[in-house]
C-alpha cells in the first residue's frame, strides 16, 4: 500500500510523519480511486474475479453438461441421431474443455501479469461454446413449429444459467451469445414469420438484459471485494497504530521512570553537600566559634543560609514528586483529624502571611469525623496549598482556609485567594510538572512548579479529586477532596449495663 510520505522504521514499525488520521484517511480515499473505477477492477481484484469464476465453473461441472444433453436428445428427435450425436460431441468437449480451464487456473498461483492472458482463455472458451448454440439458432425449423419453441426454449435457458455461473467474467453473456444472436435475426428475416419473429425478439432482449444482470452481480462482487480490501487495510492500519502507540506509551513510561530516578537519585545527592552548608552557615551566623567581626559577613552568612533553605526545599519537591512517579511514595495511612492538621499548617503559614500583610481567615465545620489518610501527605496538601496563596496574593489581600463535608459525604480542604487569578487556559499548564503560568512568573516568588503538582498526585494517591478554578483578577480556589470511603464512621455509644468492654 503506497503512501504519500516516506515512512520511518521505528523498532520495526512504520511510522509516518504527517498525522495518522488523515494519513488513513487519503489511503483509503486512494484505494477507493485505485480499486474501483467505473466497475475496472485492478488485477488484484481481477485475479480474485477470475478465481470465482473458476470456482463457479468448477462447481456446476456436473450441470454444465445436462442442456447438452437434453439438446441432443431434441436434436436427434428433429434432425436425426447422426447430426445430433456430432453437435453433442463438440458441445461437450468445449465445455470439457472450459472446465479444465477453470481447474488448471485453480492448481497455483496467478502472478498479476498473467491475469489477462488467463481472462482472454475464459473468454476463448465460453466463445467457443457459443460457437455451438449459434450454430443451434441457425438451425431452419422448417415446417415443424415444435423444433423452434425447442429451440427457444434451450437458448433461453442456455442465456440464463451462463449469465448466473459465469457472471464475475465481464462481457461474457454478449460474447457467448453474439453470433447467436446475429443468426435468429437472419433467420427472422429470411422467414418473416410472427411467431419466429417473437421469439427472436424475446431471446435478443433476453441476452440484452443478462447481459445487464451479469454485469451488476459482477459490480456487486468487485464491491464486495474492494470492501473487504479496505477493511483489511483499515484493520492493518489500525493494529499499526496500535503498535506505534503501545511503543510510544511504553518508551514515555520508561523516559518517566528513568527521569524519576534520575531526580531522586540528584535531589538525594545534593541534600548531602546542601546539610553540610546550612549548617556551617548556621554556625557562622551564630558566631558560635567566634565574632566574624565584620556585619557585611554576617550578612552575607544570612544570603547563603535562606538561599541553602530554599534550595532544599526545591531539592524536597522534587524528591517527592519523583518517588511518587515512581511509586515509591507509600502511605502511612491512619485515622487523624483533618482540622488538627490544618491548624498546624495555619500557625506554620501564619507568619510568612503577616510577614505579607494578608489576612489568613479558617472557617472549619463542627464535629467531623476522622479521616483514614497519611498525616505527612495530608500536611503537605495544605501546606502546599496555602504557600502558594500566599505566594501569589498580592500585599493586602485575604486567604480562606475551609474544611467539611462534600456533597457525596466525603471530606474536603478548600484554599481560596483573592489574588490575580489564572488564565483558564494555563491551568493545565499550572497542573504540570514545572508548569507555571505568566502572571506567577511575573508576580510571584520563584519556584519549580512542583507544589500543585504534588497535591494533585498526594490527592490521588487517597483515591481522591483536586480542583482548581480560577478566574482572571478575581482569584483562586484550589480543591483537594477525599472521598467518603475514607471518612471513618462515628459509632454511637452502647448504653447497656450488661454489657463489659
Amino acid at each position: 500500500m503506497s503512501l504519500a510520505a516516506p515512512p520511518t522504521v521505528d523498532h520495526g514499525v512504520s511510522r509516518r510523519s504527517t498525522p495518522r488520521n488523515g494519513e488513513l484517511a487519503r489511503t483509503l480515499r486512494a484505494a477507493r480511486e485505485r480499486l474501483s473505477t467505473r466497475g475496472h477492477a485492478a488485477p488484484r481484484f481481477s485475479r480474485e474475479l477470475l478465481f470465482q469464476h473458476a470456482a463457479a465453473l468448477k462447481a456446476a461441472a456436473f450441470i454444465l453438461p445436462v442442456p447438452v444433453m437434453v439438446t441432443g436428445f431434441g436434436m436427434s428427435v428433429y434432425l436425426g441421431p447422426l447430426h445430433a450425436a456430432l453437435w453433442t460431441v463438440v458441445a461437450l468437449g468445449c465445455y470439457l474443455a472450459l472446465v479444465a480451464t477453470a481447474r488448471k487456473f485453480s492448481a497455483g498461483p496467478v502472478p498479476a501479469e498473467g491475469v489477462d492472458r488467463w481472462r482472454g482463455l475464459f473468454l476463448t472458451g465460453h466463445a467457443m461454446t457459443g460457437l455451438c448454440w449459434a450454430y443451434l439458432a441457425a438451425l431452419d425449423p422448417g415446417p415443424s413449429p415444435q423444433f423452434g419453441i425447442f429451440q427457444f426454449t434451450v437458448l433461453f435457458v442456455v442465456v440464463a444459467s451462463t449469465a448466473m455461473i459465469s457472471f464475475t467474467l465481464q462481457f461474457v453473456v454478449p460474447l457467448t451469445f453474439a453470433l447467436t444472436g446475429l443468426f435468429l435475426c437472419v433467420g427472422a428475416i429470411a422467414e418473416p414469420d410472427p411467431a419466429h419473429i417473437a421469439m427472436t425478439g424475446i431471446l435478443i432482449a433476453a441476452v440484452a438484459f443478462f447481459s445487464l444482470v451479469s454485469e451488476i452481480l459482477r459490480r456487486s462482487a468487485l464491491r464486495g471485494f474492494v470492501h473487504q480490501a479496505e477493511k483489511d487495510e483499515l484493520i492493518a492500519e489500525l493494529e499499526t497504530a496500535r503498535v506505534i502507540s503501545d511503543q510510544a506509551r511504553l518508551r514515555a513510561e520508561e523516559a518517566n521512570l528513568a527521569k524519576s530516578r534520575f531526580l531522586a537519585t540528584m535531589s538525594h545527592e545534593l541534600r548531602t553537600p546542601l546539610n553540610a552548608i546550612l549548617g556551617f552557615s548556621e554556625v557562622m551566623e551564630g558566631e558560635m566559634l567566634g565574632p566574624l567581626g565584620t556585619e557585611t559577613y554576617k550578612d552575607y552568612v544570612r544570603d547563603i543560609h535562606s538561599s541553602g533553605q530554599h534550595l532544599l526545599g526545591l531539592i524536597n519537591e522534587i524528591l517527592d514528586l519523583s518517588r511518587i512517579e515512581a511509586g515509591r511514595f507509600a502511605l502511612n495511612e491512619e485515622a487523624i483529624e483533618l482540622i488538627a492538621v490544618a491548624k498546624e499548617c495555619l500557625a506554620t503559614i501564619r507568619i510568612r502571611a503577616e510577614a505579607k500583610g494578608l489576612s489568613v481567615r479558617a472557617d472549619f465545620e463542627r464535629d467531623l469525623p476522622a479521616l483514614w489518610a497519611d498525616e505527612r501527605a495530608a500536611r503537605q496538601i495544605i501546606l502546599n496549598l496555602l504557600s502558594n496563596a500566599v505566594k501569589f496574593t498580592p500585599r493586602g489581600g485575604e486567604i480562606v482556609l475551609s474544611i467539611g463535608w462534600t456533597a457525596g459525604a466525603g471530606q474536603y480542604v478548600s484554599v481560596k485567594d483573592n489574588g490575580p487569578g489564572i488564565p483558564e487556559a494555563e491551568i493545565p499548564i499550572v497542573l504540570s510538572s514545572f508548569g507555571q503560568g505568566s502572571i506567577a512568573m511575573k508576580s510571584a516568588e520563584q519556584g519549580t512548579g512542583l507544589g500543585l503538582p504534588i497535591v494533585q498526585a498526594l490527592v490521588k494517591l487517597h483515591n481522591g479529586e483536586f480542583k482548581l478554578r480560577s478566574r482572571l483578577r478575581e482569584g483562586t480556589e484550589a480543591i483537594a477532596v477525599f472521598p467518603q470511603s475514607r471518612v471513618l464512621e462515628v459509632m454511637p455509644a452502647i448504653d447497656d449495663p450488661n454489657w463489659i468492654g
